[in-house]
């Protein structure tokens, strides 16, 4: 009796096991964490080892398994990327202040509305973090431990999914971003802040934030 329960209980072969976090992931248009891969495989499967199979097998293919903040995803490999324009082309035009919030976010977060404006020399418009967060590309973080309390602001994992990121730590330095005209220098001790309307113009958008 004890050899049949624990037969009901034996985890599938490796080889299945790759299979099923191949088809979930497949079929899933989110990254999917181990945990949640875990949760839906029979008992005693190990998606984590199976993860790390389906991985090896994918790479050099046309399709990699990629890593995503804590999730994993199928994506189309970075150099065919060009082959999928037509089907992946969004209208999520951005102003050059809601390129700029967003570039400082990512690299300073967690980081306050105070802090963002000590860094773009504008006060930060009420529009411009609403459009963010509509994106669902920038969400609140923790409050600050300081009077006040302030609110923070981090990137999602959308964020990093939209860009085939990672981690943040996979952006480009900030000295490329004030290169290429992405981030203006701070300004003078004791100038005056002038006021972020939100409604930027399109042209100053940079290609790093366009798809």
């Amino acid at each position: 009796m004890d050899e049949v329960e624990e037969s009901l209980f034996e985890a599938p072969p490796m080889g299945e096991q790759e299979r099923m976090v191949e088809a979930i992931l497949f079929a899933t248009a989110e990254p999917v964490t181990v945990k949640e891969l875990q949760g839906r495989m029979p008992h005693g499967c190990d998606a984590a080892e199976a993860l790390v199979h389906l991985r090896k097998r994918y790479e050099g293919r046309g399709v990699h398994v990629v890593r995503v903040g804590d999730a994993w995803a199928m994506r189309t490999a970075g150099d065919l990327g060009f082959l999928m324009q037509k089907e992946t082309v969004e209208t999520r035009k951005l102003s050059r202040a809601a390129v700029e919030t967003l570039a400082i976010i990512a690299y300073h977060q967690p980081v306050t509305r105070a802090e963002i404006e000590e860094i773009r020399g504008v006060a930060v418009s009420r529009g411009t973090i609403d459009q963010l967060i509509e994106l669902e590309w920038i969400r609140f973080g923790r409050r600050r431990m300081t009077p006040g309390r302030p609110v923070t602001f981090v990137v999602t994992q959308d964020f990093l999914d939209h860009f085939g990121l990672e981690t943040a730590r996979d952006l480009p330095g900030l000295k490329e971003l004030r290169a290429a005209g992405l981030l203006e220098n701070r300004p003078p001790p004791g100038q005056v802040l002038q006021t972020d309307d939100g409604d930027g113009d399109d042209e100053g958008q940079s290609e790093l934030f366009e798809e």
